[in-house]
């Protein structure tokens, strides 16, 4: 508990507590806060009498502080001069990595309130904070309920186990030949030492979460919302005509399908610096990696209904992860403080070279956003999700005339040259577009053309059906 000097802090609709408040009343009410992501308790209204009365202040919040489980040691305990008044304020910080009650009671505040907090409410609340140190309450450490190590894809989990990579402390590796050739109890004891992957009681073997997700032959059918779904609209806000990808499987697949969707539909061109012109693609490749594997590995796998969206505009892209941001990590602190909600998923995915274990790959993603001479990412939390937008080069990132040596190595047509020539000065190509640069040619010939040209990389399709049309990448 720290003490602080005297300032102005309006209570507005913040607890405010009377002076002689019963220990355990406050205590509640220091819980309830601490569990609804802090703020400040005000002791005191009408004003604390004398020194005397703010040292007992004092000492009935330390009471308090103590009667929590855990205790409640993360406070601030500030004498606030106010009206001519004394008051006493108690500032309890955003992010504590706990969630606390009171004689065996679990308390939040709402609508001015302390309100009892139980059944699937606390249980979210635990498993969203992770529990600090305990790795055995983190929803992806615990068994999935039916899976069986049938459910695993044993080939991946060799591959994985063959590469000798480092486990927990005091869990050794063994050498690659010997893993390749362990079948059955033997590679289940393998797996099951140190990795987080499987639950083991005796001869009995579960996967857990963080094993279905990296090993399992379908993820999805134990948590159906483990997914990333992408879209690419063609202007700034969500509109009818887009491309969409729904990605699944594991996480190692669903990160590098997520990467292809992306890098192929992101725009590519130059920007003017100075007398250059430096190609360049519409977000840094770099970051919108970070941004995506931060998704996956921090992401809380125990909200239901709702999966990772990645949002393509013609801006920004806009990268949205289920759950708040964890522990003791606020928007503040976010880019030099570390929490990982899934240790096991991270600790996998570091293993593979997806991430680096002891970050985020926050500062790597404002590093490659200035290096591009684009604005910082965006971060933000929703009521019940993390989101981080990435601006683009928009109007800086040209195409200045008609450039044929972006395609003069390929064995493209004259039709095919003509409407790529006909894009670098229009926003835009549609089947009947082509059709009058090109009347000569059949319907079906327009269409090929128009589809080599979106394999080869240099057209994006936008929309479907008659209301389809194509533009420059």
């Amino acid at each position: 508990m720290v003490e602080g000097s005297s300032a102005a802090i309006d209570p507005g609709a913040a607890p405010v507590l009377p002076d002689g408040v019963p220990v355990r009343r406050l205590a509640a009410t220091l819980a309830a806060v601490a569990n609804a992501r802090g703020g400040t308790v005000w002791i005191g209204p009408e004003g604390l009498a004398d020194a005397g009365a703010v040292e007992a202040a004092r000492a009935r919040v330390a009471q308090a502080a103590l009667a929590c489980e855990p205790p409640l040691e993360s406070l601030t305990v500030r004498a606030v001069e106010r009206d001519g008044r004394t008051m006493l304020a108690v500032d309890i910080p955003v992010g504590l990595a706990y969630v606390y009650s009171v004689n065996g009671r679990y308390w939040v505040r709402q609508n001015a309130r302390n309100r009892p907090l139980g059944g699937r409410l606390l249980q979210q609340l635990i498993l969203e904070r992770g529990a600090a140190d305990s790795a055995s309450t983190a929803f992806e450490a615990l068994p999935a309920p039916n899976a069986t190590l049938e459910d695993l894809d044993w080939d991946r989990v060799r591959a994985y186990l063959a590469r000798g990579l480092p486990r927990e402390a005091g869990a050794p590796s063994t050498p690659t030949a010997d893993v390749l050739s362990l079948s059955g109890p033997d590679l289940t004891r393998e797996l099951g030492r140190g990795t987080g992957c499987l639950i083991l009681q005796g001869d009995h073997a579960q996967p857990t979460f963080a094993g279905l997700l990296m090993f399992g032959l379908a993820p999805q059918h134990f948590l159906p919302s483990s997914e990333i779904t992408l879209v690419r609209y063609a202007g700034r806000q969500m509109g009818d005509e887009f491309i969409r990808e729904e990605v699944r499987g594991t996480l190692p697949e669903q990160i590098l399908r997520a990467e292809a969707f992306l890098a192929n539909n992101m725009r590519r061109g130059h920007r003017l610096s100075g007398w250059q012109r430096d190609e360049q693609t519409e977000y840094p490749l770099e970051a919108v990696r970070e941004a995506v594997v931060n998704a996956v590995a921090h992401r809380n796998y125990s909200v239901r209904g709702e999966g990772i969206r990645v949002l393509m505009f013609a801006d920004r892209l806009e990268v949205y992860s289920p759950g708040r941001l964890p522990g003791h990590v606020t928007l503040e602190n976010l880019v030099d403080e570390r929490f990982s909600r899934n240790w096991v998923i991270v600790q996998l995915l570091s293993s593979l070279g997806f991430i680096e274990r002891l970050g985020y790959g926050i500062d790597r993603m404002i590093a490659a956003m200035e290096a591009a001479g684009l604005p910082k990412p965006s971060f933000s939390e929703t009521a019940n999700g993390f989101k981080v937008v990435l601006y683009g080069q928009g109007e800086r990132l040209i195409t200045a005339g008609p450039d044929p040596s972006r395609w003069s190595h390929l064995n493209l047509n004259e039709r095919q040259r003509k409407v790529l020539t006909f894009l670098t000065e229009s926003d835009r190509v549609t089947n009947r577009l082509y059709q009058e640069l090109c009347p000569d040619v059949s319907a079906e010939t327009i269409r090929r053309d128009l589809a080599e040209l979106v394999d080869l990389g240099l057209l994006l399709k936008i929309g479907d059906k008659r209301a389809t049309y194509y533009i420059l990448k």
